[in-house]
Parts: C-alpha cells; structure tokens; sequence
C-alpha cells in the first residue's frame, strides 16, 4: 500500500484501490464495481457493497482509508462514467487492469520487502488478510462474515483453521470435565501377562 507514488495521478488511484481492496476485504468484482455514488464521505464515511447474489453491505471506513479516497476524488476529474475507478483511459477499471496494478507494485516492494517474492499476493489474498485481521480483532466469526458479505457461516469457518490462536483461546475458554483420580495398580495377573513369551504362548493356545 506504501509503493504506488502519491504525488502521481495514477498512484494516489492505485494506493485507494489497494487500500480499499484490503481494508473492505472486497473481492475484484465488488472493488472494480464501486460506484461514485456508492461512497459516502458525510456525515461518517462508508461505502456501500454489492455483492454475490445481488446481496449489498455497507461498510464504515477508517480514517485513512477515508484519506486515499478523498485524495483520489481531488484529482479523478469529472469523467462521465459511473465507476468510482477508471483507467488512463477515462474507462471502468476491470478486473485484468486492477491486477495488473496489484501485480506491478508487489514487484516494487520486493524491493523493500524480499519475503514478498516467495509470496503469491492477489486481490484475494488482500480480501483473506482482512478476514484475518477482523477475525484476531474481534474473536468473533459472525462478525468476519458480516465484514466479507458470507451467505453462509461455513465459508467463514475457514479462518479458524488459518488462525490457530482462535483455537487456542477456544480451549481456554472451555472448562474441562472433571477426571475421577486414580492410581496405577500393577497386580500379579498383569505382571505374568507382561512377561516375554507370554502373549505369544496364550496365542497359539486359544488357536
């Protein structure tokens, strides 16, 4: 989020997509389909979503996405299309474009950043990371699917299987059962039947 050039038209638009992509855990189809007026920055910032099965959202921004977007609005220009993202071209920005601009600024934070460069970073990884980090802040799996607009809880378990610590603290909140206490009594009868041969011999009689 930190590589696209700020004092640049097409950087200030591709920090706002970026930041947007991941803080809204949007999938590219809900980012590219953003409408202008789907944004409102008054009287508190948010954005509203459609998603899969014509399912909308709206999500509340944090104040610094709330900034990228207000920075992008300066310089958009009044283009005659709907979208909230367009290309150089004055067109709707599309999928293939916005991950040809993901692709181009994780290669320029390699730079700064190597472990990137054993990593697969994709609009979906973005919309996972949030996910992750709605999981970790709240503990809570119905708000996660409340953030990412899941039809279905299950889609949503997911992430306890990538976060093990929302399991750890599962077991802590657990009250285990209560263990009648006993102790180990070695009798004759067991001591003969441990002894070498003895299995071996009982075997071959019982056949």
């Amino acid at each position: 989020m930190d590589t696209p050039d700020p004092t640049r038209r097409d950087g200030i638009r591709d920090r706002a997509m970026i930041h947007l992509c991941f803080a809204g855990g949007l999938r590219v189809s809900e980012l590219i389909g953003l409408l202008l007026d789907d944004l409102k920055l008054q009287p508190n910032a948010s954005i509203l979503i459609r998603g899969k099965g014509r399912r909308e959202r709206c999500l509340p921004l944090w104040k610094e996405t709330t900034s990228v977007l207000r920075a992008w609005l300066a310089v958009r220009g009044k283009i005659l299309v709907p979208e909230l993202f367009i290309n150089a071209h004055g067109q709707p920005m599309t999928r293939s474009g916005f991950e040809y601009i993901l692709r181009k600024h994780t290669r320029i934070a390699e730079k700064n950043c190597s472990s990137l460069s054993t990593k697969r970073v994709s609009p979906h990884v973005l919309r996972h990371t949030c996910a992750l980090t709605v999981l970790q802040a709240t503990k809570d799996l119905r708000k996660v699917a409340l953030w990412l607009g899941h039809a279905n809880m299950q889609t949503t378990e997911i992430y306890t299987r990538a976060d093990p610590s929302v399991k750890l603290e599962s077991l802590d909140s657990i009250v285990p059962p209560k263990l009648r206490s006993g102790r180990f009594k070695a009798t004759d009868k067991l001591i003969a039947s441990l002894k070498p041969g003895t299995f071996m011999r009982s075997k071959i009689a019982s056949t």
